[in-house]
């Protein structure tokens, strides 16, 4: 999941970045309110903290230009306007959830995978065959049998079964889960595809993970077999 993260103060932001980005999460960062409007323009974001005390324009600003979309992200406010009026306008002007500075991340940790579980329409389970995620618990069995996934191998499996039957590009990949543009040179999606399939297909007579030949990977299970004959089949495993 992909969280926009709307801070002026370098430390603060760089702070919540560190620590969104060890619990999982793909993180772009702004540090003013025209920037974070382009960002919320041209990206679909699962969630955008913001700061209300910006440079060049109030936060309130950037919330109601958020707000004018035909549908957008859950609003955290992460501000250190206190004031009960504050925490009240915000919430009255469309913001989500409201936290005032200083803040525990703990508890910011808890309100972000809150929001994300009240704004994300798709189910909390996924079921692709017989490999299970709950995607609230970071729970991952196939056959019953858990396993144990790093958070980025992690974000990787709950995107592609988020998409199941669909290929993705590398450059999707990368650009879901990580904090980085896919330059066209890097094999760090091969890699971690590749843990992957060593931790829920490799063991199983039933391959998950398909290589779709010059696009990048999908899965799909044996309820869903490929509709083209063996002979012309664009998978391949790798």
């Amino acid at each position: 999941m992909r969280i926009l993260v709307v801070e002026d103060e370098k430390r603060i932001a760089d702070f919540l970045t560190r620590g969104l980005q060890g619990a999982g999460y793909a993180i772009d960062a702004a540090p003013d309110g025209a920037t974070a409007i382009n960002h919320a323009n041209s990206t679909d974001y699962d969630l955008i903290i913001l700061d209300l005390m910006l440079p060049d324009m109030d936060g309130l600003k950037v919330l109601e230009r958020i707000r004018g979309r035909k549908a957008g992200p859950p609003v955290l406010i992460l501000s250190a306007r206190g004031a009960v009026d504050d925490r009240v306008k915000g919430l009255e002007q469309g913001a989500d959830d409201y936290l005032t500075k200083p803040f525990a991340f703990v508890e910011l940790l808890a309100r972000v995978r809150a929001l994300l579980r009240r704004g994300q329409p798709a189910p909390e389970k996924l079921q692709v065959g017989d490999l299970s995620v709950d995607v609230m618990r970071r729970k991952v069995t196939r056959d019953g049998e858990t396993i144990d996934l790093a958070p980025k191998e992690f974000g990787i499996l709950e995107y592609m079964m988020r998409n199941k039957g669909r290929p993705l590009s590398r450059t999707m990949i990368v650009e879901h889960v990580w904090d980085m543009d896919y330059d066209g040179l890097t094999n760090i999606v091969d890699v971690y595809i590749r843990h992957l399939r060593s931790k829920i297909d490799d063991r199983y007579t039933t391959k998950l993970i398909q290589t779709v030949r010059g696009i990048g990977y999908m899965i799909e299970g044996p309820d869903r077999p490929p509709a083209i004959p063996q002979s012309e089949t664009p998978f391949e495993r790798v």
